[in-house]
């Protein structure tokens, strides 16, 4: 069943399911391929007799997948009496050097994060020409953005805790799996069903996000945690838009907006064809009492790995009772009231106010050319921020490196508001707060979830840290319905009401922030009130 972490119920059945879910994907092809002549528009075209074949396949090759991969209720139980196992060390583990097995689970976990992001970002190259295809107006079509994002927050949650109960690589798996089943949305022919299977989409990309950095925060060495969080999630992010407008650059052209969503089903596969580069991590398993399991993953990862006497050990096999009031314990609960307002900000400005500069430049005197060409310069000149921010987060503070960029967010968008008031044709001053809110901003969103991942003890990491990412696509929610109301239309207002919320949340952080660079995880959440892990040597 074990091979260093990496485990299956019933390999077979894995297998055989994932095989039956890529083939109800293929099965929707054909009336795809039918449809060329038309210019791939499949608009009012009944779902044939294959594709209903292909919709049952999918189903029952993701119940065959989950099955093969998820232990039974008997199984866990057997696995959590572990008494006569000895706990080990992590004290080597977070002293060792980056070894091959580490840089071959950061390339694994960056292909898992651009997939992610390159989703959603996708949706911004669709909604056109969903939108001509449909015969629907774009703001009736932006419902698609809508209803993915809350997809995303409702995944982030979902798969966090299932990340807490089923382990870090089986949450990583099931969320590729229905990834791959939801690539049938490029076949779907009315604008409803597109709705329903976005949905779908979202929920399965919501998870990999906090799930991969949970991953990667509970296996890397300490002394290089902070700066490989924040390089996966830089890389991943980048990849991830790049990837997006390049397939579409590419594809779109020659095969129309739904192509973008059957990419699903390649790159779904590659995740999961990649996951024998994917071992549990060491930390769930030591919490869930298999030792054993655990000296296997510390070994792919070149530790070695140190017993710890009965008497000394300080591990605790499993925690009772419900271990979700851990996110409500102590000095911790503040400082997750503080990353979700920091969130939810961050979507406010991600998906609000910077969707509407373009617009508002416009709207106060700007060439449209002049515009779109100040926000492209903008842009690239931010991008060694990128840099400035891994810089800080590993050497100087965690904390207050995020409180320092959400102040100097606020402090930008505070210079919004001010030249929003008149100065249409202040261009220089424009591009200069233009550069300093997209360094700070997505710096940010660089910091929050590694933060998150680093910050929550091993029993509800994969919840905090995907509560926190649902609260940036929760911002983004409400970003969706202020835009509605023409809230993002006035610069200077919508600049002074979403810094006040980014302010706040620095604040709070700056008061109540946890110091995490260079400790171990277990010395961070004691710190915090949580019960650690085995640490000591013998």
């Amino acid at each position: 069943m074990n091979r260093g972490g990496i485990s299956f119920h019933n390999r077979f059945a894995f297998w055989l399911g994932t095989l039956a879910l890529a083939m109800g994907v293929c099965a929707h092809f054909p009336m795809f391929i039918a449809a060329a002549p038309m210019g791939y528009r499949m608009v009012g075209m009944p779902m044939d007799a294959m594709m209903w074949t292909g919709m049952a396949l999918i189903l029952a090759g993701l119940v065959a997948s989950i099955y093969g991969l998820v232990p039974r209720h008997a199984q866990l139980k057997k696995l959590l009496r572990h008494e006569n196992e000895r706990a080990i060390s992590l004290v080597k583990a977070d002293d060792s050097p980056l070894t091959k097995a580490h840089w071959r689970l950061l390339g694994v976990l960056i292909v898992a994060l651009v997939v992610d992001i390159m989703k959603p970002a996708t949706l911004g190259f669709v909604v056109p020409g969903l939108a001509a295809e449909y015969g629907i107006t774009k703001e009736h079509a932006s419902l698609l953005a809508l209803t993915a994002l809350i997809g995303t927050t409702v995944g982030s949650v979902l798969w966090g805790v299932m990340a807490d109960v089923l382990g870090r690589r089986a949450a990583i798996l099931i969320s590729s799996l229905l990834f791959v089943g939801t690539a049938v949305c490029g076949s779907m022919p009315a604008f409803e069903w597109n709705l329903f299977m976005c949905f779908l989409m979202g929920v399965s990309a919501g998870g990999l996000l906090p799930i991969a950095f949970t991953l990667m925060a509970e296996t890397v060495p300490s002394r290089h945690r902070g700066w490989l969080l924040v390089l996966l999630g830089g890389i991943g992010t980048t990849g991830g838009y790049l990837a997006a407008s390049g397939c579409a650059a590419w594809l779109e052209p020659d095969f129309g907006w739904r192509i973008l969503w059957f990419l699903n089903l390649p790159t779904g596969l590659l995740v999961i064809a990649l996951n024998r580069y994917l071992p549990e991590s060491p930390r769930f398993l030591m919490h869930r009492g298999r030792h054993q399991e655990a000296r296997h993953v510390l070994e792919r990862y070149g530790v070695r790995v140190v017993e710890l006497d009965p008497g000394l050990s300080a591990f605790v096999p499993k925690q009772r009772g419900d271990t979700r009031r851990l996110l409500m314990r102590g000095s911790i609960v503040v400082v997750t009231a503080g990353l979700v307002l920091c969130g939810v900000a961050w979507g406010l400005v991600n998906f609000g106010f910077l969707l509407w500069l373009p617009s508002n430049l416009r709207a106060m005197g700007m060439s449209g050319g002049a515009a779109d060409a100040l926000l492209a310069k903008s842009a690239f000149l931010a991008l060694p921020g990128a840099l400035l921010v891994t810089w800080m987060y590993h050497k100087w503070s965690t904390y207050k490196t995020l409180v320092l960029f959400a102040l100097i967010a606020a402090a930008a968008l505070t210079g919004f508001s001010m030249l929003g008031r008149g100065a249409s044709d202040a261009n220089t001053l424009f591009t200069a707060l233009t550069i300093v809110l997209l360094v700070s901003i997505s710096g940010v969103i660089a910091m929050l979830i590694p933060y998150a991942t680093e910050i929550y003890p091993v029993q509800v990491r994969g919840t905090g840290s995907g509560v926190i990412a649902g609260s940036s696509k929760a911002g983004g929610i409400a970003a969706a319905g202020l835009g509605v109301t023409g809230f993002y239309a006035v610069l200077a207002t919508s600049a002074i009401g979403v810094a006040i919320p980014l302010a706040a949340a620095a604040i709070v952080l700056a008061i109540k922030g946890i110091e995490t660079r260079g400790r171990s995880l277990e010395d961070i959440h004691a710190g915090a009130g949580a019960k650690p892990l085995a640490t000591e040597q013998p």
